[in-house]
């Protein structure tokens, strides 16, 4: 039996909660003992402080096993850590007033006697009540430091409020899911713990929309097509069959999804089995290793891919261009912010409120369900195409940006991937004349993803991925991909700092704003620049120091102006200080002429001139300039 099918959504207050007082949790000996610390107790404090109270949160997975003779009895076989924190939590508001009742003895642990001491007096340790003499030696430290843990998080934070706290804990549910009976718990645990695998939202989300499906073996293949678009490494269709992926991809594998769920009959009879399946004989053989490696390039170097995003994120973007495209009616907007938190949220929103053809969709569920898959497997597709990933070649740890596209050599059998730069050209175009096109799509948009390093607010994808659906078909539109992503970033410098005509922005200035000038100066001479590549630098730093060291040098009330700002990595920050930009460039001038680009200008500009010049009329002269270079970019 499938474990997905024995799920249940349990409250964490409120009615049928998870700590029910005819339920009771027993941690096994064969688990190990509490040991989350500050940094797992403080973040899902956060995450549930975050939930909006019109949402519902769906906090995790807990896979029990049902004590055979005893009513209510689980033993915990995955997620007691998260499990231990929550009653910890509920334990604490009950001490501090904020909760009526009590929980009980619901939760313990076998064979661990600190640690069910610890749990049986929670109250008296909460309340600073006088335990026995012994209670320093009973005590498990863990459990007690979760505790302190707790009542520091909730006494030092100010944004931290316990009644709304306690409110919004009644909008989380956790997932209880029982295995089957005899199943081997030992080895179950040992299998979850080495794979560190959880289900997760996007697992049950998944088994939601199949149940729009009557037939089995539209299931299976809405499930294929799922898995394979769930795997972020590497490009989709090298997650198929050979035979479907043929079918799918064309004979060169790398033809674009038709549209029409009808289009794929012929796959329903389909497996999901691969030419990279290993047998359990091979698995357990000592010389036996897990080939991570995706294909060659087109000199045969091996190489390997990752995805700049999840597959949670991934969805929540497919999600927003299906309503786009589909001109899905919704009563509000699903909202600006990428949450993966409301994956599942999001989805039912517009299940429940959403209307397309003139009917609403929760009348006909199934064909929301195979346009949306199909939609989902179109957009993987174009996603590996058309957005950056990041390339690992040989030994390489690193990694470089990656445009690159699927072709293939061989015939038959023996047809194998190789990867080659995505075409932006137009037809019959020479590739002379369209390959710089890909090196400037390629920076570009590193530029943006090193912006805007959260995934939830990645809002270039969607609409990258948006205007990759309107060009559809149209090959030698594509061409002007390059500008397209040119267009997002000038957009985003314009609404963010050209139209508030505020350039003293500080250590406050975006990082899109750094990012997009140096992708226009790089642009502007690729020859000088050539050794220049986009990188994780996050952190503003005034050339002219904003506390001179040691008042060996006179401060700057002009020192938050845009031409006197740089963004470097954190590392460089704590090497720059508070030097002068004279002794900046004395003492890590190798560090500046390999940095951002307006760093380098600035840098040279310092080399010929002075500190006090920088002062007088290097720094506006050079802001004015940097200015102007985005305001042409934007035709302002």
């Amino acid at each position: 039996m499938d474990t997905i099918d024995m799920v249940e959504e349990l409250k964490i207050l409120d009615e049928v909660t998870i700590f029910d007082t005819d339920a009771h949790y027993v941690i096994p000996r064969y688990q190990r003992a509490y040991a989350w610390e500050d940094k797992e107790i403080v973040q899902l404090i956060d995450d549930i402080n975050d939930i909006d109270l019109s949402d519902i949160y769906y906090i995790g997975s807990l896979v029990v096993s049902k004590v055979q003779g005893k009513h209510e009895t689980y033993e915990v076989v995955d997620g007691q850590q998260r499990l231990t924190t929550l009653f910890l939590l509920l334990q604490y508001l009950v001490s501090e007033g904020i909760l009526e009742g009590e929980l009980g003895q619901t939760l313990s642990f076998d064979c661990r006697s600190k640690s069910k001491y610890t749990l049986s007096n929670i109250q008296q340790i909460l309340t600073d009540e006088k335990l026995t003499a012994d209670y320093e030696e009973n005590i498990d430290q863990s459990i007690l430091n979760g505790i302190k843990v707790i009542h520091q998080k909730f006494t030092s934070d100010k944004g931290l409020n316990k009644d709304k706290f306690a409110d919004r804990l009644q909008r989380v549910i956790l997932y209880r899911i029982e295995v089957p009976e005899n199943t081997d718990l030992n080895r179950y645990f040992e299998i979850m713990n080495t794979r560190g695998e959880q289900l997760e939202q996007h697992d049950v989300l998944k088994a939601r929309l199949m149940r729009f499906l009557n037939e089995r073996k539209e299931q299976e293949l809405f499930s294929r097509i799922w898995n394979a678009c769930s795997d972020m490494t590497g490009y989709v269709q090298m997650h198929f069959s050979r035979k479907e992926r043929e079918y799918i991809f064309g004979g060169g594998w790398n033809e674009c999804p038709v549209d029409e769920w009808s289009e794929y009959d012929d796959c329903l009879d389909f497996t999901e089995d691969t030419e990279n399946s290993a047998f359990i004989s091979d698995i357990i053989k000592s010389e036996f290793k897990v080939d991570d490696v995706d294909g060659k390039l087109d000199d045969d170097t091996y190489i390997r891919f990752e995805s700049i995003i999840d597959f949670p994120y991934f969805l929540l973007h497919a999600l927003r261009v299906f309503v786009e495209i589909y001109e899905v009616k919704l009563k509000k907007d699903l909202g600006e912010l990428l949450d993966d938190k409301r994956l599942i949220a999001d989805f039912e929103y517009v299940i429940k409120n959403g209307s397309m053809f003139d009917e609403d969709i929760k009348d006909n569920g199934e064909n929301f369900v195979k346009k949306f898959i199909i939609h989902l497997l179109k957009t993987r597709f174009l996603f590996d195409a058309y957005i950056i990933k990041r390339e690992f070649t040989g030994d390489d740890k690193e990694g470089d940006w990656s445009l690159k596209e699927l072709h293939t050599s061989g015939q038959s059998s023996k047809k194998k991937p190789y990867y080659s730069n995505t075409k932006l050209k137009y037809e019959n175009e020479r590739e002379k004349t369209y390959a710089p096109r890909n090196e400037e799509c390629l920076m570009i948009q590193s530029a943006l993803r090193v912006s805007y390093t959260s995934p939830k607010v990645m809002h270039w994808i969607t609409e990258l991925i948006q205007w990759l659906f309107n060009f559809d078909n149209e090959d030698a539109q594509f061409a002007q991909l390059t500008k397209a992503v040119e267009n997002i970033a000038a957009r985003a410098i314009k609404e963010n700092f050209l139209d508030g005509e505020d350039y003293k922005l500080g250590v406050s200035t975006p990082h899109i704003v750094f990012n997009f000038l140096d992708y226009l100066l790089w642009k502007k001479d690729k020859k000088t620049y050539s050794d220049f590549v986009f990188e994780f630098r996050n952190s503003v730093e005034h050339w002219y120091p904003q506390n001179p060291s040691d008042g060996s040098f006179d401060s700057w009330s002009e020192k938050d102006t845009f031409g006197n700002l740089c963004i470097i990595s954190r590392s460089v920050n704590s090497k720059f200080s508070n030097l002068s930009p004279e002794s900046k460039m004395k003492s890590y001038g190798k560090m500046v002429k390999k940095g951002s680009l307006k760093l380098r200008i600035m840098g040279s500009i310092i080399e010929e001139g002075s500190n006090d010049k920088w002062i007088k009329t290097q720094c506006r002269e050079h802001e004015e300039e940097m200015i102007e270079i985005l305001k042409e970019a934007y035709d302002y």
